[in-house]
């Protein structure tokens, strides 16, 4: 529960800041990424990865196979992120890094649009 509420804490100041924007997109952790990557595969904008490890997703809104609407839903994978980091302070710095990349893509801006010190 400690992780999902650092990912909630970092969320916070997107979420407030493009709330118009982000009103329609769902948060959600998963344990893992179920998707396998090549070590030299181009990996798409909507997946923020270490290597070929993915650490988060955007999956934009769609329609499920019952032919239901889905809305867009950010991803963030607990095992990847709690494997690169080594305290708290490590933690919330990468979660907030991989959160502005996702939100920047979403919403088709630079990150350095969010955040002005984005280091890619």
């Amino acid at each position: 529960m400690r992780f999902d509420q650092a990912v909630l804490e970092a969320y916070a100041p997107l979420q407030n800041a493009y709330f118009d924007q982000l009103v329609g997109v769902d948060l959600a952790v998963d344990t893992v990424p179920r998707m396998r990557l090549r070590a030299d595969a181009l990996l798409p904008d909507d997946i923020v990865a270490d290597g070929p490890v993915p650490l988060g997703r955007i999956l934009q809104a769609g329609v499920d196979p019952q032919g239901r609407p889905t809305r867009a839903r950010i991803v963030i994978f607990r095992m990847p992120v709690e494997q690169r980091t080594s305290n708290m302070q490590e933690r919330s710095e990468l979660l907030a890094w991989i959160l502005t990349a996702l939100v920047a893509n979403h919403l088709n801006l630079d990150p350095t649009d969010i955040d002005p010190g984005f280091q890619y």
